[in-house]
């Protein structure tokens, strides 16, 4: 015959046989993707890559603008995103601890004076009974969960890693911020320059205006070249009066993006960005998954919800907690703090989840669904991440490409208008070949300046596509 404790023995082994076999059938789907896997050389080489080294975390100093490294500092430390971004990352640190305090003893003490009549028909005797007594109660008590099966622990793994990954984002903010303010800077530049080229152009037409009021004087040209000098006058201050505009908008822009009121604009003087060429790093794409922060923060995120499906598998298994309680009791408060007042207790607990109705397998399914969520994005993050560069690359192969044909356009345009400039003053053109020929010459001079512009924003988008210096080890060593 069998003895009572075997065959309790049994009957909790095959409970705990149900409770592991009871997430049977419930798997993530997704894949993570290699980068390897993403064939992108030909496409570099196409684009006109080169070896290079990777950006810097101060890149913008490259530029060689000592008030563009002021601003960004500024940015850096002022924008409410980055007061955002601490913020967030407090949070998830302070909500890993929560999930850590699992994994240590849990203990409390606590003490409370009742005063109390007891019933003559209750369950106490005279002279208890039908008298007032105090009550008096003293415990402290402590408990630990042993995580046998791991649940805690992957709970708190699960924290961790969406704590790393709100310090990556941060640092993908702040590279994005200070991608923002280099480019509103070269766009103040590149809207300096064409201001330059528009007030040169009504010094151009003021001096031809001039002149032609001198030929009609001297009966060479008639009040038709004077009122078609005068006519040009207007749209070349429209002009001035259309970039200055440009100019104030791109201040105020700077002030926002700095975190501060749109008088900090106004002390803002002209950039004297320097041009830089740059170039794609040896190694790719391997390389970009740790020099990205966006993906290494989706990373950490498919992490996270990996050890989030570990705990939630843990929730199957029993549950195992040690308690004890060392307190005093007494409705006497004079024989509280005797021997017989002691009121102490101590033992294990067991919880093993046999009937929630699909509870369990709903939860683990949740988590099998957001681990396969984060892995897509993760994926998709990788392919974005390659096209940007290869984007990139590609633009700047084609600015190359027409800044040559451009520079032949300018010095055909400039020739044409000086020439045109020397015939009117010898009185053998008219001054609508000087019109004609001044419009290709304001054309192709903004065009080299919004060139430039553009050239000067595609480094800077190539510079935070490859990731802005970001370095994954400095940051969990921070962290």
């Amino acid at each position: 015959m069998k003895r009572p404790g075997a065959a309790a023995a049994v009957a909790a082994a095959a409970a705990l046989v149900a409770g592991c076999a009871s997430f049977d059938g419930l798997a993530p789907k997704a894949v993570r993707t290699e980068a390897g896997a993403l064939a992108a050389s030909k496409a570099l080489s196409e684009a006109g890559a080169s070896p290079a080294a990777w950006p810097a975390a101060d890149w913008w100093q490259r530029f060689g603008d000592p008030q563009l490294d002021a601003l960004i500092a500024e940015a850096l430390a002022g924008n409410p995103g980055v007061g955002g971004a601490r913020a967030r990352i407090d949070k998830a640190v302070a909500l890993a601890a929560s999930y850590g305090a699992a994994l240590a003893p849990q203990g409390n003490a606590g003490a409370s004076i009742t005063r109390q009549r007891y019933s003559s028909n209750g369950i106490f005797p005279r002279p208890i009974a039908g008298s007032w007594h105090t009550q008096t109660d003293l415990a402290a008590t402590f408990s630990y969960e042993l995580d046998l099966w791991g649940r805690n622990r992957a709970a708190y793994d699960a924290a961790l890693g969406q704590a790393r990954a709100a310090e990556v984002d941060a640092y993908a903010l702040r590279l994005l911020l200070a991608a923002s303010v280099a480019r509103a800077y070269a766009q103040l530049e590149r809207s300096f320059e064409q201001l330059d080229l528009a007030q040169a152009m009504l010094a151009q037409r003021l001096a031809i205006l001039d002149l032609t009021r001198q030929r009609v004087a001297a009966g060479l040209d008639s009040d038709v070249e004077l009122n078609q000098s005068e006519g040009s006058i207007p749209a070349a201050r429209q002009r001035i009066a259309q970039l200055q505009e440009e100019i104030a908008l791109g201040r105020n822009l700077l002030s926002a993006l700095l975190g501060r009121g749109p008088d900090r604009g106004l002390s803002i003087g002209r950039p004297q960005l320097r041009e830089q060429a740059i170039a794609l790093p040896s190694v790719l794409p391997a390389d970009l998954l740790g020099r990205r922060p966006d993906v290494v923060a989706q990373r950490w995120r498919v992490e996270s919800a990996q050890r989030d499906i570990d705990a939630a598998k843990g929730q199957f298994y029993p549950n195992v907690n040690l308690s004890a309680m060392v307190g005093l009791q007494s409705i006497s408060f004079a024989k509280l703090l005797t021997a017989h007042s002691a009121d102490p207790a101590f033992g294990p607990a067991l919880r093993l989840p046999l009937f929630d109705g699909g509870r369990l397998r709903a939860n683990l399914a949740s988590k099998d669904a957001d681990y396969d969520l984060a892995v897509e994005q993760y994926n998709q993050t990788i392919i974005e991440a390659l096209r940007e560069v290869v984007d990139q690359l590609a633009s700047l192969k084609s600015v190359e490409a027409q800044r040559t044909e451009l520079e032949r356009g300018l010095t055909a345009a400039r020739d044409g208008y000086a020439l045109a400039g020397e015939r009117y003053r010898a009185g053998i053109a008219s001054y609508l070949q000087v019109l004609a020929a001044e419009a290709p010459l304001l054309e192709q001079q903004n065009l080299r300046a919004s060139l430039r512009a553009r050239e000067l924003e595609l480094s800077i988008t190539l510079i935070r596509a490859l990731g802005g210096g970001f370095e994954e080890a400095r940051t969990a060593g921070a962290s």
